[in-house]
C-alpha cells in the first residue's frame, strides 16, 4: 500500500472565522489580486476587514468560467499592480482562476505552457505567490487541491494546471458566508460535494487515510445536503457542507475522481454548463453504470462493498445493496430538482464527440473500473 497526503498550508474553519482570520492573511503580503464571482459586492467586508489590517486590494472579477483569456488578464493585471499575494473569495471558478494567477504570476510563459491534455503540461519553475481561498459555496473544494481547471473556449474543454505547490497557502472556510445561496446553486454545489466525496472513495488510488475523510463527508452531505436546500439559513446544515465540500477537495486532492468529472471537463468546455450542475445530472447514471459493470466484469471487486457502504448512507438502510446507491442519487437527484444535461443544449447527436474527448480526460483514469465507449454513451443517453 502507497499514498501521499498533502493538503493546503493551513486551513481555518468555522462560523464567523473570517473576522479573525484576516490576521492570518497579514504575515503572506501587503497588496493582494482579490479575485471575486461576479458578484463584487460579496466581498466589502473582507475589504474592508483587510483595509483596516493596513492591506491593500487590488479586485479581480471572473464573472463565469475561468477562461484562459481572463487568466492572462489577471497576471497583466496583477503583475502591473505589484501585487505580492493573490486572494480568491468566491466560488470554484473564482478560487480555480486566483489560483492558476497566483501560479502564473512568478512563471514565465502563459497558461498552454502548463495545462494537461491541451497544453505542453509544463512544470513551474517558480514556486507560486501566496494564494488564500475563501470559499462562498459549498462544492468544488478547491479550497484544498493542487489544481485549477479552466476553460479553453479555443479548445472547447476544461483542463487543469497541476503542482503541489499550487495548495493554498491558506485556506478560510466560514459557513456563515454561504448562508442564503439559492436552492439551485445549493444543489449543484452540493451534489458536486458529494461526486468528489464518493468518485475518491471508489476510485482506483483509494487509501485509508481518504476513506475515513470520504465516508465522514458523505455521511454529512447526505443528512444536511436537502436541508441546506429547502432552508437556505439552516447554518448547521451549511456547516456540514462547507465540511463536505472541504472534505472533497482533500479527498480528489489525494485520491483520484472518475467518469463524472471525465465527462463534466469536456461538457463544461463545449456547452454553457455550470459544472455542478454538470456533476449532479451525471452522478446517478455513472453510478448505475459503474455498478452494473462491476457486476457483470468483477463481482468480486472490493468496489462492490465500497458502494454498498455509500448505499447504506444514502438510504439509511444498513442492509442496502450496490445497486440502492444508484437509487438514492436518483432520489437525491428528483428531490434536489437537478435538471437533464438537455436543459443545457446537450443533445443525443453530441454524444460520440462528448465520449471522444471524455476517453481522454485524466479524471476518467481513475474511475472505479474503465468503462467502454459504448457504456459511456448510454450513461450520457441517459442523462439527456
Amino acid at each position: 500500500m502507497t499514498f501521499e497526503f498533502a493538503t493546503s498550508g493551513r486551513i481555518l474553519f468555522g462560523a464567523g472565522i473570517l473576522t479573525e482570520a484576516v490576521k492570518a492573511i497579514q504575515p503572506l503580503g501587503r497588496r493582494a489580486l482579490l479575485v471575486t464571482g461576479r458578484a463584487t459586492d460579496r466581498a466589502e467586508r473582507l475589504i474592508a476587514l483587510l483595509t483596516t489590517s493596513g492591506m491593500a486590494a487590488v479586485p479581480f472579477s471572473i464573472p463565469g468560467e475561468p477562461e484562459i483569456p481572463l487568466i492572462r488578464e489577471g497576471v497583466r493585471l496583477a503583475r502591473e499592480e505589484q501585487c505580492g499575494i493573490v486572494i480568491s473569495f468566491g466560488g470554484g471558478s473564482a478560487i480555480d482562476g486566483g489560483k492558476a494567477i497566483a501560479a502564473l504570476l512568478p512563471n514565465s510563459g502563459e497558461p498552454l505552457d502548463y495545462l494537461e491534455v491541451i497544453g505542453k503540461g509544463n512544470p513551474l519553475s517558480c514556486a507560486p505567490l501566496p494564494f488564500v481561498a475563501i470559499p462562498t459555496t459549498s462544492g468544488t473544494g478547491s479550497e484544498a487541491t493542487r489544481n485549477a481547471v479552466l476553460a479553453s473556449p479555443e479548445h472547447k474543454v476544461k483542463a487543469s494546471m497541476r503542482s503541489a505547490a499550487m495548495l493554498p497557502k491558506l485556506a478560510i472556510v466560514d459557513p456563515e458566508l454561504t448562508l442564503g445561496l439559492p436552492p439551485a446553486i445549493t444543489a449543484a454545489t452540493g451534489l458536486d460535494a458529494l461526486t468528489q466525496l464518493i468518485e475518491p472513495y471508489t476510485s482506483i488510488r483509494a487509501n485509508p487515510l481518504i476513506d475515513a475523510i470520504c465516508l465522514e463527508g458523505i455521511r454529512r452531505a447526505a443528512r444536511s445536503l436537502p436541508r441546506a436546500f429547502s432552508h437556505p439559513h439552516d447554518l448547521e446544515a451549511r456547516t456540514d457542507m462547507s465540511l463536505a465540500g472541504l472534505f472533497g477537495g482533500i479527498a480528489l486532492a489525494n485520491a483520484a475522481l472518475g467518469a463524472v468529472h471525465g465527462f463534466a471537463a469536456p461538457i463544461g468546455g463545449m456547452f454553457p454548463a455550470p459544472h455542478g450542475a454538470v456533476c449532479a445530472s451525471l452522478l446517478p447514471h455513472v453510478t448505475e453504470a459503474n455498478i452494473a459493470a462491476l457486476e457483470q466484469r468483477a463481482p468480486d471487486s472490493e468496489k462492490l462493498a465500497r458502494y454498498q457502504t455509500v448505499a447504506g448512507i444514502l438510504t439509511r438502510d444498513s442492509h442496502a445493496r450496490p445497486r440502492d446507491a444508484a437509487a438514492g442519487l436518483h432520489s437525491l437527484c428528483r428531490s434536489l430538482l437537478i435538471p437533464p444535461l438537455r436543459d443545457y443544449g446537450i443533445m443525443e447527436s453530441d454524444i460520440p464527440a462528448i465520449v471522444s474527448k471524455a476517453l481522454q480526460a485524466s479524471s476518467m483514469k481513475g474511475n472505479a473500473l474503465p468503462l467502454t465507449a459504448a457504456e459511456l454513451s448510454r450513461i450520457l443517453k441517459r442523462a439527456i
